[in-house]
């Protein structure tokens, strides 16, 4: 038997990895201003590191390229500087380590994933009435 969804996997896959990107970044633009966690450092901004199964398929893996979340990782940038001095967290010069994570940049992430998102939505669309098609051709 064909397996006429077989396209279904791989999109799958991308919207799970697009998923797990939104939540990221989510956790990002909510932690923007948290400037004492729980190990007393400022939040540290996370980014999603993606791998394709291609390069498995290469090392004798499954022969299907598909996109998948290798990790989440810490952004290596540097914390900004603000110069606060009343703030509990100052140092002796009156600066607060801020987290690493640029607003604007996390929106333009945001629209990014989501409109990848949307694609694989549309292309789970178009294989579900591509099947259906196929299906009503056998009843005729």
């Amino acid at each position: 038997m064909i397996d006429i969804l077989s396209g279904i996997q791989n999109t799958t896959a991308a919207l799970d990895a697009e998923r797990t990107r939104l939540n990221v970044i989510s956790e990002n633009i909510a932690n923007a201003n948290t400037t004492h966690g729980v190990d007393g450092k400022p939040y540290q901004r996370q980014v999603v590191v993606f791998e394709s199964a291609l390069r498995q398929a290469m090392d004798g893996g499954p022969a299907t390229p598909t996109l998948r979340v290798a990790g989440i990782e810490k952004d290596p940038r540097p914390f900004d500087m603000v110069y606060e001095p009343g703030n509990p967290d100052a140092d002796s010069h009156g600066m607060v380590a801020t987290p690493n994570v640029n607003i604007q940049e996390e929106m333009a992430d945001m629209i990014s994933a989501s409109r990848t998102f949307e694609a694989n939505l549309a292309v789970v669309k178009n294989a579900r009435e591509m099947a259906l098609q196929v299906l009503s051709i056998g009843k005729h």
